[in-house]
Formats: C-alpha cells, sequence, structure tokens
C-alpha cells in the first residue's frame, strides 16, 4: 500500500531467544544439527541465487511446502504456505512430484509420508525440526495410560482423540482403537463425533486445546476435565476422578502459545486502548477466556485480512508469522502479544543453508533426511487420519497412498 508505513515494533531480544533462531547448536544433545556433507554458511551472499537455481534445475519434480511459522527466507522458496494438515494435503494433490521438501517440522513431514504415494520421497531439512508439544506424548506411555484406563474398566467407553499435531505411533494408536485425529480449526466436530461414539474422551497431546474446546465451545465444565501426567503413578489421578471425567487431559502443551499469560493480555489492554486479542486455542485457557477472538493458525490470518484499516490486534501466536502480518497490512496495528521474542524454537532449525543444502544435494541425485513412517503405523494413523476428513464439513479425502 503506497504510502503507508508498517507500525510493528520488534519484540526485545534476548540470547536466548538467539538460540531459538538456531545461532548455536548443541551436536552432542540435538539431533540432526550437522548434516552429513557441506552445509552452506549462513554468510553465503549466493544462498538465495543457489537455493532458486536448485529448484530450478529439479523443475516439476520438487514441490516446496512451508509452514506459516516458517522465517520468510524459506517462505519465499514454498509452493504452498498453509497449517501442517492443509501443506500434508496438498502434497497428496501432486503425486507427480518425486520429492516433498516439507519446511516445517518432523510430525508434518510424517503426516505427508503418510498421505502420499510410495513413490514420492518426503524430506525435511533439518531432522532437529521436531515439535515440543508432539514429543511430549511418547508412544509406550501412552499405551501405559491406556492399561490404566482399561483396567478401571473404562477404556471400552473412551474415544481416543489426538491433535494433528502428534507423531505418526500416537495418530496410528489413535486409529488402531477407535479415534479420530483433529485439527485446531474441527476440534468441536471431532469431539462431536467422538461424544456420540462414547462417554469420555482421551485428548492428546495438547491439553490446552482439549480443555478450550470442550469447555467453551461444548459447555462441560472445567470440573469434568482432568489432567493425565504420564510421569505419575496411575497418571496423578485417583480411579474415581478417571472414572468420573468427561475430557482426560494428557500433560503436554504448545511450548510458543502456552507461553503467553494473562499478564500479556491486560499490559496489551493497558498500553493500546481498544486492541483487539487474537489467540490460538492451544493458549492456556485464562488467556483464551480473556481474549476477544479465538482460532486457529488459518483463522488468525482470514481475522487479520478482514479486519478495518486502523484497526489495532495483539496476536498471541508464533513470532514470524506476526511479523509477517503486520508488515503485509501496514495499515493496520499489528503486534505480538507478548513484549519479548518468542519463536517455536524446532520450527526454526530450518533455515536457508539447510534449504539449499537438501535442494543441490537432490540435485545431485542424493535424497537426505528422508522421513518415512513404517507400513503398519502409517495404515492406522490414515485410519484416523480417514475418520477426521469423513466428519461433517470435511472436504473430500485425498487420494490413498
Amino acid at each position: 500500500m503506497g504510502g503507508v508505513t508498517s507500525t510493528w515494533v520488534e519484540p526485545s531480544n534476548t540470547a536466548t531467544a538467539l538460540l531459538l533462531l538456531g545461532r548455536g547448536s548443541d551436536p552432542a544433545t540435538e539431533r540432526g544439527v550437522e548434516c552429513p556433507g557441506d552445509l552452506p554458511a549462513p554468510s553465503d551472499p549466493d544462498l538465495v541465487a543457489r537455493a532458486a537455481a536448485a529448484k530450478a534445475a529439479l523443475g516439476s519434480k520438487v514441490f516446496v511446502l512451508g509452514h506459516h511459522y516458517q522465517r520468510d527466507e524459506v517462505i519465499q522458496f514454498a509452493d504452498v504456505t498453509g497449517d501442517s494438515f492443509k501443506l500434508a494435503r496438498e502434497a497428496a494433490a501432486r503425486p507427480d512430484a518425486e520429492y516433498i521438501v516439507f519446511c516445517g517440522v518432523h510430525f508434518m513431514a510424517e503426516s505427508a509420508d503418510i498421505l502420499t504415494t510410495d513413490a514420492q520421497r518426503v524430506i525435511l531439512p533439518d531432522l532437529a525440526a521436531g515439535c515440543s508439544m508432539a514429543d511430549m506424548a511418547v508412544l509406550s506411555q501412552v499405551e501405559k495410560a491406556w492399561d490404566v484406563l482399561t483396567d478401571l474398566g473404562v477404556a471400552a467407553e473412551t474415544v481416543p482423540v489426538t491433535y494433528m499435531n502428534s507423531s505418526a505411533d500416537i495418530k496410528g494408536f489413535v486409529g488402531r482403537n477407535g479415534g479420530v485425529v483433529c485439527t485446531s480449526s474441527n476440534a468441536r466436530t471431532a469431539l462431536d463425533w467422538a461424544y456420540q461414539q462414547g462417554q469420555k474422551v482421551f485428548f492428546l497431546p495438547d491439553q490446552h486445546l482439549g480443555r478450550n474446546t470442550a469447555v467453551l465451545e461444548m459447555g462441560y465444565s472445567l470440573d469434568d476435565c482432568v489432567l493425565y501426567d504420564p510421569h505419575k503413578p496411575g497418571g496423578g489421578l485417583t480411579a474415581e476422578q478417571l472414572r468420573d471425567a468427561k475430557m482426560i487431559l494428557w500433560r503436554g502443551h504448545c511450548s510458543v502459545h502456552g507461553r503467553f499469560t494473562l499478564d500479556s493480555v491486560e499490559d496489551v489492554r493497558a498500553r493500546v486502548p481498544g486492541v483487539n486479542v487474537l489467540v490460538h486455542p492451544e493458549c492456556r485457557h485464562e488467556v483464551v477466556t480473556a481474549a476477544d477472538q479465538v482460532g486457529s493458525t488459518e483463522y488468525i490470518i482470514k481475522a487479520i485480512e478482514a479486519a478495518p484499516a486502523g484497526s489495532a490486534w495483539a496476536v498471541g501466536t508464533e513470532l514470524n508469522l506476526v511479523r509477517r502480518l503486520a508488515l503485509a497490512h501496514p495499515d493496520k496495528q499489528i503486534m505480538f502479544l507478548d513484549k519479548a521474542v518468542c519463536y517455536c524454537s524446532t520450527m526454526n532449525r530450518i533455515d536457508l543453508p539447510h534449504l539449499v543444502w537438501a535442494l543441490e544435494e537432490l540435485v545431485a541425485g542424493r535424497v537426505v533426511n528422508q522421513i518415512t513412517v513404517d507400513a503398519d503405523t502409517a495404515h492406522h494413523a490414515r485410519v484416523a487420519l480417514d475418520q477426521m476428513l469423513a466428519l461433517p464439513g470435511a472436504s473430500t479425502p485425498p487420494p490413498t497412498a
């Protein structure tokens, strides 16, 4: 927009934030930090040209997916941007693309592998790009929790529901046990379906999305929800609590959205009269209840796009996306809900050097960092995903892999 200058103010930086950006590493503990071969230096002035040249050389053989939380330097090379499930489905809709380069995190690449054909290969530029929330639900722990419910005689009336932000192992567990996958956009619809199948829901791995949906959208009380802690015997709950609960929440959360607090909301309201507070449903219950609007990543984007010029918005989601929205809409006052930097640390592991490396390796005929899901897990995970796609309002399922 000509003549309009963005009001964006960058949150204060910290040494920790720089580490989260990938400027620093611990190869002894971080999976995939070191790439086999020659990783280009971040200071290489030819990185953009190299990425463009490699992508052009691969042509229609490569399809690059970019999650909304990726850095701008990576997003510029994405053929499609979106949230995790949209991107996985976009990959499945392009069976002619031999290579799917997923600029996101590990569970997203797994979902793409499940939904694409066996002839396609899914590549994650940096294997260190995981998801702290997904990692909070380990299959062995979840199976042990299910055993607890079985021993209490309530497993048969409990339907497992897992958020898209979970590993293929967890999606497979849910599929084997008659459950469904959900996204932040259709969590209410998925839970409506689940309660038609049973009396309780076992919700994985994000406690906040499960609680917020059950209480704020479905009329359940906070007392109907219990929090299962896998690090405590019996989840830290009594048999009576588990029998009485309508919603058994896994003790998991998003490290980014869980950071926002009620103080953040109150502070921005005091500083910016008339501000609209817009947050993701992965935020804490007290933050969501204090906000003006709550919605998925795609909802947040559409809400900002539709907002009138001159309106003020404090957005509680990942910083890369909030900054991108602010710069794209300079006629609106868009700010980050927190005063300090808050990146998705693992999402930011994927930078331009890793993308260039992955693409140039493909040009050389070497497939690196391929993400594969074993056939049995993929089958059961696909069952849970297909159940989600069969929910009311879902669009046509992607082709069968």
